[in-house]
């Protein structure tokens, strides 16, 4: 049984658990305000589970400025490509998943949030528009406004790439 409740998470900093969350929540913000005031969508509801990767697990691979912003434009054109070709299917629902897994894994720009967004494209994406916007935009300014996070909180975000052995 302890293999399945034990917590393998650190016990975070508690000051680091208020600021987490105020960073996501200021940059869903930000994004909610873009889209009202500046009449573009830049929201996705897969943009929330990249928030939590970006203000709790930066360090993460997963979370790189490359793997968000090509982890969710590849899952979200195999998403569109899925819809294309036989829209409305709910056998496509699973295959426009698997295949932006296979994709993101490929190309190594997995970003887990990304599924959700194939599954986002696929079922309700009505132009391929959604790839620009909210798809890259929306992710280029969740990775702008994680770096400022970091600066300000101290935090080092995007890691460096590992220095070639001489």
């Amino acid at each position: 049984m302890k293999r399945f409740t034990h917590r393998h998470q650190p016990l975070p900093v508690f000051r680091a658990i208020p600021v987490a969350g105020l960073g996501a929540c200021l940059a869903v913000l930000i994004l909610a305000a873009l889209s009202e005031f500046g009449n573009l969508p830049m929201l996705a509801a897969p943009f929330g589970a990249t928030c939590v990767l970006l203000f709790t697990a930066h360090a993460s691979p997963l979370s790189q400025p490359i793997n968000v912003v090509g982890g969710n434009l590849v899952a979200a054109a195999v998403g569109m490509l899925c819809q294309w070709i036989w829209p409305g299917s709910f056998v496509m629902d699973g295959v426009a998943v698997g295949f932006a897994i296979m994709a993101m894994m490929a190309l190594r720009v997995v970003h887990p949030p990304a599924g959700a967004l194939a599954l986002v494209a696929y079922t309700s994406a009505k132009s391929w528009m959604f790839l620009l916007f909210p798809v890259f935009v929306g992710s280029v300014v969740l990775v702008g406004l994680a770096m400022v996070y970091h600066q300000v909180t101290q935090g080092q975000y995007p890691l460096s790439p590992p220095q070639k052995k001489t």
